[in-house]
């Protein structure tokens, strides 16, 4: 994914608005630390390191972007890493190009999700190029048409700040609305981004909690482990996860989107 620190560095002055009991308890779970996202931009050597020595248990690949992108080692990536044992996911980057529907139709028939992949919709905004970064009604189309294709609904990667509406980043572009509840983003399960010690859930889940952490980036140390985050065996320039469950949570919920 692209670098979020200009995005997620605005989310340090605001304040941190207090969870639900409901949502306290459920992100009280444990954390699991076993799941990376890379891209083409990720230098992979051993996929089987990853697991043996890392204990990473789940890889999330980028697979497109927009209505016309497609990584060209998504597929490599695949075999290599199902060969190890290792859960595979696939994640769209969304852009305001292409509707909802055209990107959710690029992403299915490149990335080929089987009833085992993991999909996700990274909806932020566009470090590179601002003003084309996916708006909520593109986002809500675009798992409308996931859900209509796969029966699951995707996992949707964002932060609060993005996700509520509030100026980010340089620019201090926003989404231009929120995401509230009544949205069908809010059906689907929360991959949160921020970079804290403890992170700010955005409005529409905050009575659910997230899924998962990415607590880390690629060029960032992580707010809860340091520097220790960057290591994983076999692998260079990953983005690290925690997930909020245990490895059989976490297989199941990779697997049936439930835990």
């Amino acid at each position: 994914m692209l670098t979020r620190r200009l995005f997620l560095g605005g989310l340090a002055g605001s304040l941190l608005l207090p969870e639900t009991a409901f949502a306290k308890k459920r992100n009280s779970r444990e954390r699991l630390d076993a799941v990376i996202d890379i891209s083409h931009n990720s230098n992979v050597r051993d996929f089987a390191l990853a697991k043996s020595k890392s204990n990473i248990v789940g890889v999330i690949h980028k697979a497109t972007e927009g209505g016309d992108w497609k990584d060209p080692v998504y597929h490599k990536r695949r075999t290599q890493a199902e060969a190890a044992g290792l859960l595979w996911g696939a994640y769209h980057f969304g852009t305001r190009q292409y509707s909802g529907d055209q990107q959710a139709a690029l992403f299915l028939a490149y990335a080929k999700p089987g009833p085992h992949t993991l999909i996700a919709l990274d909806f932020e905004q566009n470090d590179g190029n601002p003003g084309n970064s996916m708006r909520l009604k593109q986002a809500e189309d675009f798992v409308k048409a996931i859900h209509a294709a796969t029966g699951r609904f995707p996992v949707i990667y964002t932060n609060a700040s993005w996700a509520d509406g509030k100026p980010v980043g340089g620019s201090a572009r926003s989404l231009g609305t929120s995401v509230t509840e009544k949205s069908v983003l809010a059906l689907c399960p929360l991959w949160l981004a921020d970079y804290r010690s403890e992170p700010q859930v955005p409005r529409a889940w905050r009575g659910k909690g997230w899924h998962f952490w990415q607590y880390a980036g690629d060029t960032d140390d992580g707010g809860p482990r340091g520097h220790r985050a960057r290591g994983v065996w076999g692998i260079e320039t990953c983005d690290r996860n925690f997930f909020r469950g245990d490895k059989s949570d976490l297989e199941k919920f990779w697997k049936t989107g439930s835990v």
